[in-house]
């Protein structure tokens, strides 16, 4: 128990957002999307912005959904001045039929009903458009090596990342959480009924990833 309080206590000191370390497996399937044609993309649960930021520089226009009103407000002074991005509060969903080329969920799908969210999501995507999922699942027994595994590197990465001290969290680690509920098994099962051949792994830092392109 020592052992855990002191390893919260240095990440907490040196924090760092688990889903910054899968940037590159986003910005790959934003990049086909892009070659594609794809000229719009849709970031769900935006937090305040730093994904957005990263597909601004691959797609014309990109949509933030933040339904938090102080997070949304953070990302929308942001991009104040770009004419690209234009961040909305409200919930996913009101998204219209096949006009968007990527639809993206970082730690977000898991605060919304699942098989209703894969659903809007293919809904809303153009034929050969993509959606990305970095998610969160619930810990199942068969986790256990993989966590361990993460929580030996988090204090490594989070000391190379923010080695200066800090006092509390950063504006983009404050937005609201919620616990998963669901397994990665489970979210496979419902997954893979919305979006036949949908292809997801389990990753480390309490992580899965999946991805899924609409039919062309």
């Amino acid at each position: 128990m020592r052992l855990l309080a002191a390893l919260n206590d240095f990440n907490a000191a040196h924090p760092w957002s688990h889903n910054d370390a899968f940037v590159g497996f986003v910005l790959k399937h934003a990049r086909a999307a892009r070659r594609r044609g794809g000229t719009a993309a849709v970031d769900v649960g935006c937090g305040t912005g730093n994904m957005v930021e990263r597909l601004a520089g691959v797609f014309p226009m990109v949509i933030g959904i933040e339904p938090d009103a102080e997070t949304r407000a953070i990302a929308a002074r942001r991009f104040r001045d770009s004419t690209t991005v234009r961040i909305a509060q409200h919930r996913f969903g009101e998204e219209s039929h096949q006009q968007n080329d990527l639809i993206l969920f970082v730690a977000s799908l898991h605060h919304m009903p699942l098989g209703a969210s894969l659903r809007r999501a293919r809904s809303a995507l153009r034929p050969g458009g993509r959606i990305v999922i970095v998610g969160v699942a619930k810990e199942a027994p068969g986790d256990s090596l993989r966590s361990l595994t993460s929580l030996v590197l988090n204090p490594v990465v989070g000391l190379m990342r923010h080695p200066a001290r800090a006092t509390r969290p950063p504006a983009h680690m404050r937005a609201p959480t919620a616990e998963a509920t669901d397994s990665f098994e489970d979210i496979r099962t419902v997954a893979s009924e919305v979006l036949p051949g949908v292809r997801m792994r389990r990753r480390l830092f309490w992580r899965y990833t999946a991805s899924w392109v609409s039919p062309a």
